[in-house]
């Protein structure tokens, strides 16, 4: 079968001249009946169609006379064949590995044998003929394949078939065919990228001798990797880009902060330094990098420097902290570009200028193809609400994971192959030659910068010792190890080359060497021991023990209207869906007398006002336009033209509102989100799952960033989490945010977990959000969201008064429920969806219910404990404390208040549980089940004679 015409075209493009006639004249038997042709030819036609060219094409002339033979048609036809096959598999002989256990790389596909064809066959054949760009002094089609297989048989190589724009390929064919693909350096650039080598190995040296045994994940075997971000800061200053982000795994990451970022020397040495009674204390200037109040591991930290002319900030250079959780820190470096990229400022999309920031992620080689959260992050580079204008892409390839060999590790030749599938063109190149590595550094950079998208650099070195310094890899890796163990370093190896070609002399080598050494032993001998007073965790900031009550979040009924009525400006012409009508005239109206504003009212209301305020706001999620669940419709889709609009976009403001529907995707989103929020923290940014319990998959965000960040790091995140949430018969999958994990997870004030059961709360408690913006008691937001059956229920809709007075109460009282302190017996407490469903119960009830006294928890942590302890000493008589959920009890809230709780208890009290029992799954599958389940829960917690489970 024949390719397609791109394809085709492409393929006879690399004919130029000979037995044109005769292969027209071939083609037009092979239409009749392709049996009557040469096999070669059969296959030619079978595979790329007919010929192309033009015949009045002055490429057509048939050089010489004579008549023309089958033979000649052949060699012509394997000559191109050669000349792609080295294009498209030239990798597979490239000189890209410094270290390894494979036989001598050889392919039969970029042998002239395999084709039919000798030396002489290729002398007699003009190389224009087959590569119409061939520099001069080559001549021949021998020339030709000697010539290509330098550029991609040597100590860089390139993969870029696979990409499908015919711009893109012609764009990197000239780039690397032209020679530019490897930087002609002067000798003294030579001897700086020498000296830079030098520096790196003698600092991981230095570290290895005097912290010896100690873990730092040594770079040594990817040394070449420091001038390549070198050489990235030099272009991207020299073109006035403003940030470049960096992510990284352990790999070479002490000697990337020390080198690229510049933290000082003794600083790092200080943080080695565990004697248990003193510390190496770093110099005064050092001090100035903190952290947060419980720490991390050094291989952990990242850093920020700005590199500065004069007082003037040329550059911004972040390198992002990471948890061991090697790849999950890439959504968040690229949720940093994208933040430093938009210009928030003006209502509408923010403007987005991808010259401002630069994304760079290193990757490990074992990481790269086997922890999915590369592939989620890879496929945000190209959709609009993700793009960052394009990625430099590093694998930091020393060719193990910890133990595990690559044939155990992948089903792919390379561990870059995943990136192939995303069309990213992907460069090969030894870490033992630093110019290849700076070289590839330069091609992708000029890539990033032309087409704006995601670029690949495989170095492929080897790891000098095991995945730490305390592992052994001559255990599981003994005949590698031996290799490692004769091969010289990188410095050296480009040592000796320069001393070959007489650029340096072995003893200035040595000086370079020694110079290192010394400068080192004078770092650390200049500093002092100090007695450690006390070995303890610092304590938290005292800005996140502050009052968020302080915070006034009511909006006047004036603005109120006036933000309501900018929620309905259409542009001219739009045709808005009929049934969507209807909701907005409700919405409309819902501020008047006697009306009450639902859920998805509220919610635009907090937006808009928020958006009043000059705060900008961004919200992705799977279905966040219109809503999961139908009640959102932030994003009209105009009937007739299916053109887009946003309702906030008609409103008078001087802020962005970014409305997003995301990929199929939660961990490398909600890292985008977070990494964003972290960059830019005065937006109010918010993720919503499209059912709580899909958050699950983005566990790994939650336990390693969103929640210890600050007091690791000291990152600050203001973000929002929306998780739908309840039960409502719907089965295991679509009943629980896990509540009980965000629970668990809470502790120094880190977040604020809420449960809120009226759109005014919601209002006053986005607003609270927003206003901590920016400042030191900032932390992020997990709210639980109602779903369907609640979402149009009228006993979540509130008041207008209820918007323009008060603020978000952490405690509720029930409504609908006379209060009579007097007489309650049993004070009930609850969260969310089971509330309401007694507060329906209750309405329906002829009992009298005097005895009882109900609230609702509406900020779950921080636990509102004076608020709580206040209602319980206004009841005299109070025989005992319920707490009804109606999550499993290892579940939900109980297992996280029940120690609040029972601290209010005076004696003679007891706290009692009601809900559902101890479950492995968060709810039953059938709905009828549940239902009665959910009746037994409600008639428990509102009889006086069925008080549940003791505690």
């Amino acid at each position: 079968m024949a390719q397609n015409d791109e394809s085709s075209q492409r393929f006879w493009g690399e004919f130029h001249g000979p037995n044109i006639g005769y292969l027209e004249e071939q083609y037009e038997l092979y239409k009749e009946d392709p049996q009557t042709v040469d096999p070669s030819l059969k296959d030619l036609f079978d595979q790329h169609g007919a010929p192309t060219w033009l015949s009045s094409s002055t490429d057509t002339v048939l050089v010489g006379s004579g008549s023309t033979s089958i033979n000649d048609v052949k060699k012509i036809t394997s000559t191109v064949k050669l000349v792609e096959a080295i294009r498209r598999f030239g990798h597979l002989e490239a000189d890209i590995y410094p270290v390894s256990i494979q036989e001598e790389r050889k392919s039969e596909l970029l042998n002239p044998q395999n084709y039919g064809l000798t030396e002489a066959d290729l002398k007699e054949i003009p190389a224009a003929w087959v590569w119409e760009k061939a520099p001069v002094g080559v001549d021949n089609a021998l020339d030709v394949v000697r010539e290509l297989r330098k550029y991609y048989t040597g100590t860089i190589t390139f993969e870029y078939d696979h990409v499908d724009s015919d711009e893109e390929r012609d764009w990197l064919s000239d780039y690397i065919e032209s020679g530019k693909a490897r930087l002609n350096l002067s000798n003294d650039e030579k001897k700086q990228l020498l000296d830079r080598l030098a520096n790196v190995e003698g600092f991981e040296g230095f570290l290895q001798k005097t912290f010896v045994g100690q873990k730092r994940f040594s770079i040594e075997g990817l040394e070449a990797m420091v001038p390549m971000l070198d050489h990235i800061v030099k272009y991207a200053t020299e073109d006035k880009v403003e940030n470049i982000m960096m992510g990284m795994a352990h790999r070479g990451r002490l000697s990337v902060l020390a080198h690229v970022l510049g933290k000082p020397i003794d600083k790092i040495f200080s943080e080695f330094h565990h004697s248990p009674n003193k510390e190496l204390m770093p110099s005064e200037g050092s001090r100035g990098i903190t952290y947060g109040w419980t720490g991390d591991v050094k291989y952990h930290f990242g850093a920020v420097k700005d590199v500065k002319d004069g007082e003037e900030t040329r550059i911004k250079i972040t390198l992002a902290h990471n948890p061991s959780h090697l790849e999950f820190v890439n959504p968040v470096v690229e949720g940093f570009a994208r933040a430093a990229q938009d210009d928030r400022s003006e209502n509408g999309y923010p403007k987005q200028d991808v010259s401002k920031a630069i994304p760079v992620l290193i990757h490990g080689d074992a990481a790269f193809i086997g922890e999915g959260v590369v592939a989620e992050t890879l496929n945000l580079a190209n959709l609009p609400g993700y793009r960052t204008g394009g990625t430099l892409h590093i694998i930091a390839n020393n060719l193990l994971g910890y133990t595990t060999n690559q044939e155990d590790g992948r089903s792919t030749r390379y561990a870059s192959d995943l990136a192939k599938g995303f069309e990213i063109p992907v460069m090969h190149v030894n870490a033992d030659d630093p110019i290849a590595c700076v070289s590839a550094i330069k091609f992708a950079y000029d890539y990033r910068q032309k087409f704006n998208k995601d670029i690949l650099i495989d170095l492929v070195g080897y790891r000098r010792y095991g995945h730490n310094e305390m592992d052994e890899p001559r255990v599981t890796q003994p005949k590698l190890y031996g290799l490692i163990d004769k091969h010289p370093t990188a410095a050296n190896v480009f040592a000796n080359e320069l001393a070959e070609k007489g650029v340096i002399t072995k003893e200035e080598f040595d000086r370079m060497v020694t110079s290192v050494e010394e400068n080192l032993k004078t770092i650390i001998e200049g500093m002092d021991e100090t007695e450690i007073a006390k070995v303890e965790c610092k304590p938290m900031p005292d800005a996140l023990n502050t009052d968020l009550e302080k915070y006034e979040t009511a909006v006047s009924m004036e603005e109120l209207e006036e933000l309501n009525n900018g929620l309905f400006n259409r542009p001219e012409g739009f045709t808005e869906n009929k049934k969507l009508a209807r909701i907005f005239k409700r919405r409309k109206e819902a501020l008047q007398d006697g009306n009450l504003v639902d859920w998805g009212a509220g919610e635009a209301l907090a937006y808009a006002s928020i958006l009043k305020d000059g705060i900008p706001i961004r919200l992705t999620g799977q279905d966040s336009e219109r809503g999961t669940f139908a009640h959102r419709h932030a994003v009209l889709n105009d009937a007739v033209t299916n053109e887009k609009y946003s309702i906030f976009h008609g409103l008078n403001a001087n802020a962005s509102f970014d409305i997003r529907n995301s990929p199929l995707s939660e961990v490398a989103v909600l890292g985008f989100e977070y990494g964003y929020s972290v960059q830019s923290p005065n937006t109010l940014v918010l993720w919503e799952a499209q059912f709580g319990d899909f958050a699950n998959v983005a566990q790994t965000i939650f336990d390693q960033f969103m929640s210890a960040a600050r007091a690791k790091w000291g990152d600050k995140s203001n973000m929002v989490l929306l998780l739908p949430h309840g039960h409502e018969g719907a089965g295991p999958e679509h009943s629980s945010a896990r509540l009980e994990r965000f629970l668990q997870m809470s502790a120094e004030n880190n977040w604020i977990v809420a449960y809120v059961t009226s759109s005014a709360q919601l209002f006053h408690l986005m607003r609270r959000q927003a206003a901590l913006r920016g400042k030191e008691e900032a932390r992020p937001l997990v709210l639980m969201t109602p779903k369907s059956s609640l979402l149009r229920n009228q006993r979540i809709a509130s008041e207008a008064k209820e918007f323009t007075e008060g603020k978000f109460q952490a405690i509720r009282n029930q409504p609908n429920l006379k209060v009579s302190k007097k007489n309650a017996t049993r004070l009930l407490i609850g969260s969310g969806k089971v509330m309401i469903d007694i507060e329906e119960v209750m309405d329906g009830s002829n009992e009298k219910l005097d005895w009882l006294r109900a609230v609702r928890l509406e900020q779950i942590y921080p636990f509102p404990t004076k608020e709580m302890e206040g209602i319980v000493k206004e009841l005299p008589n109070l025989e005992e404390i319920v707490w009804v959920q109606e999550e499993p009890k290892n579940q939900g809230a109980w297992d996280f208040v029940d120690d609040y709780l029972r601290e209010l208890l005076k004696p003679g009290q007891t706290l009692r549980y009601i809900g559902r029992p101890d479950r492995s799954a968060p709810a039953v599958g059938d709905p009828n089940v549940h239902k009665a389940e959910q009746e037994k829960i409600i008639e428990k917690a509102i009889n006086p004679t069925l008080g549940g489970e003791s505690k």
